[in-house]
């Protein structure tokens, strides 16, 4: 559901000496998950054979191998013999000038919104997806043309829909009322994907809005118009 926004769940835990035991997240793919780790991603490719990276399955564990070729955020994890995972460390927003050109001037995903917490890192150094809030009844937009690839529930992140478009740049909606869209669906920019469900803690109505490229997060405001 590059710089990540990794939040432990149940599933994952890092033994001493590795392997990591990771859960897939939207939008991974075996190159993000590599750099982050500090590894390489034919070293995890090796260490799940039964699980090509073309068949990454959001809530899938794989393992990730830890050691030589490990970042020092990942080493702390992997020596602790716990459930945390590295720590994050904030990244840069990937500069314009480096995007694919079919990621200029997108429209945003509400037709009415507010910005309630920009992309970027918190407090802790920990990366945040951007939040909107909106209406009651309105519903998420695709920001582009593309292929539904999920659209389902995650836990924390109500209903989710993930969009995957030309230039392997990939968009999550998150905290949804109600799916509109099935997986396998083409969408062109506008359609809508799902309903904004309200927040029981805010009471607002928010939708969580992320922009990936390759598994890594991009500031949506260098692409939406």
């Amino acid at each position: 559901m590059g710089q990540r926004l990794l939040i432990p769940t149940q599933q994952e835990r890092a033994p001493s000496g590795g392997p990591y035991r990771y859960q897939i997240r939207p939008g991974d793919t075996y190159s993000g998950i590599a750099r982050h780790f500090g590894t390489t991603s034919s070293r995890i490719q090796s260490a799940n054979p039964g699980t090509p990276a073309t068949a990454l399955r959001v809530g899938q564990i794989v393992s990730v191998p830890l050691g030589s070729g490990a970042t020092r955020s990942s080493s702390t994890a992997s020596s602790g013999g716990g459930a945390s995972p590295p720590a994050a460390t904030p990244a840069a927003p990937t500069p314009s000038a480096s995007l694919p050109a079919s990621a200029r001037r997108w429209p945003w995903p509400l037709e009415d919104y507010r910005i309630v917490r920009r992309f970027g890192a918190d407090s802790r150094g920990t990366l945040q997806p951007m939040l909107l809030a909106t209406q009651a009844g309105a519903n998420a937009l695709a920001v582009a043309p593309g292929e539904v690839r999920f659209a389902d529930s995650m836990r924390q992140l109500g209903e989710v829909v993930i969009v995957h478009h030309a230039d392997n740049l990939q968009t999550v909606y998150a905290l949804c009322e109600r799916i509109i869209v099935r997986v396998g669906q083409q969408v062109s920019a506008g359609d809508p994907l799902c309903e904004v469900g309200q927040s029981s803690s805010s009471q607002r109505y928010d939708l969580l809005f992320d922009l990936r490229q390759g598994g890594k997060p991009i500031d949506p405001r260098q692409v939406l118009r």
